[in-house]
């Protein structure tokens, strides 16, 4: 009796032995670095663990890195000190400087050699188009988000306003804005958030317009601003007016004019679709959100374009096994499930066509249609070669020589005219620099 035990034993130490990893042997440690902190933090833990849970070969680390500017400057001295992780987070305005560095993995090449044969085509096509180069995508979308208008519901009530009927217009923003100031709904009509990213890169892809030469800077390296037109001028001329006439506030840079909107001072709020989770966790007034606003003939109605940020795989790093790991990853978070639950938690877009449509199936944007208005806003139409994205050189920098000449203006120490031509000046004078250092 005791062969055919032992074969059977044998042959089950077979079987164990097959399992990925193999018997005995830890899951292959993949690292992934990230600027998401708070609730954003938790749900990124949370897709982390259901990945580590669903199988056994390999093993995230989500490592908490600081701000977007912290997570850059970190991934850069470990790709030169030869020990980056494997994966990093950079947001959007990073994206051409990531392409010319020489030091990544492009994302499609990734799959490729791993065996992943994915649909792109199935991703949103504003998402895909920001982050790809010669038709193919370099690093994974994660959380794309773009901007809409949040409106306060109690105060348009309030103020005599239809609480259904959002601004749909920059003209109704003026008049809704004037008439809850008057009816004292709220201190001031608007604020905004990344006002950069809302007022003059969002605004003029939604109104038709370029934001710099060469489709953008897709088409080359020896690129100008073009934000000092007469859209612009005309643009953040009326802001600069309202902001005397006290219509609109200025909160500063990033999301740090939230309090304005939560704590019911500015009736409407034009901020990050990812914004939603934080108001609705803070906010103690009803509300909902419409598509931007619009200035009308002649300007024509495109789709918007993205913020936040994608993922990189980074060359280099100690262990080249985790990169089989970091294909699995980046397909277990581009499935509809993952999407939608990462959608529904953060406010953030689901990237694909077919996550969307499971959402669609659940019911979702029936019993949430706030969150249905970024998706219907980037889609709007298809994108073109003005509002596909933006592909700048040291944009980082120009985003604050951008918003720091906005400062200027709203603060009445310029005209929207010198500004906005000194914000060109110098944005194009970074630009020359990066094309030089790449030629």
């Amino acid at each position: 009796m005791w062969r055919p035990r032992s074969f059977l034993l044998a042959g089950l130490i077979l079987i164990l032995a097959s399992l990925q990893p193999a018997w005995g042997q830890a899951p292959v440690p993949v690292i992934f670095w990230h600027g998401m902190g708070g609730h954003l933090g938790t749900v990124v833990q949370a897709l982390v663990t259901q990945f580590n849970e669903s199988q056994s070969a390999y093993r995230v680390e989500a490592i908490y890195k600081g701000s977007y500017d912290e997570v850059v400057t970190a991934a850069i001295a470990a790709y030169r000190a030869q020990d980056p992780p494997h994966l990093v987070q950079v947001y959007e305005v990073g994206t051409q400087t990531m392409l010319m560095s020489g030091a990544i993995y492009p994302v499609y090449q990734l799959m490729s050699d791993h065996g992943y044969q994915v649909d792109w085509e199935s991703f949103v096509a504003p998402v895909l188009s920001y982050y790809s180069k010669d038709g193919n995508l370099y690093s994974m979308p994660f959380n794309s988000s773009t901007p809409i208008l949040y409106y306060n519901k109690d105060a348009f009530a309030q103020a005599g306003l239809d609480p259904e009927q959002p601004p749909a217009t920059w003209d109704e923003v003026e008049a809704f804005s004037r008439q809850i100031m008057e009816r004292d709904a709220a201190s001031c009509g608007f604020t905004i958030q990344w006002p950069s990213w809302t007022m003059i890169e969002n605004m003029r892809a939604w109104h038709g317009l370029p934001i710099a030469t060469q489709e953008n800077g897709f088409a080359g390296l020896d690129v100008e601003l073009l934000i000092n037109d007469e859209f612009g001028r005309m643009h953040v001329g009326k802001l600069a007016e309202w902001a005397k006439s006290g219509i609109f506030q200025y909160g500063g840079r990033g999301g740090s004019s939230d309090p304005l909107f939560l704590n019911g001072q500015c009736a409407i709020f034009i901020a990050s679709s990812a914004a939603m989770g934080t108001i609705r966790q803070a906010a103690s007034f009803n509300w909902a959100t419409a598509m931007l606003p619009h200035w009308g003939e002649p300007y024509e109605k495109v789709n918007s374009i993205i913020g936040g940020a994608s993922l990189w795989v980074l060359m280099g790093a100690r262990n080249p096994d985790a990169y089989a790991g970091v294909a699995a990853f980046l397909h277990f978070l581009t499935q509809p499930e993952q999407q939608a639950f990462w959608h529904k938690e953060t406010g953030y877009i689901a990237i694909s066509n077919p996550a969307n449509e499971l959402l669609e199936r659940e019911g979702h944007f029936e019993a949430n249609p706030d969150q249905r208005t970024a998706w219907a806003q980037l889609t709007y139409s298809p994108p073109t070669p003005h509002t596909r994205g933006l592909r700048l050189g040291n944009f980082i920098q120009i985003r604050d020589v951008i918003e720091e000449e906005l400062e200027n203006i709203f603060a009445g120490t310029k005209t929207a005219e010198q500004g906005l031509d000194d914000a060109v000046a110098r944005a194009n004078r970074l630009l020359r620099d990066f094309a030089d250092l790449y030629r």
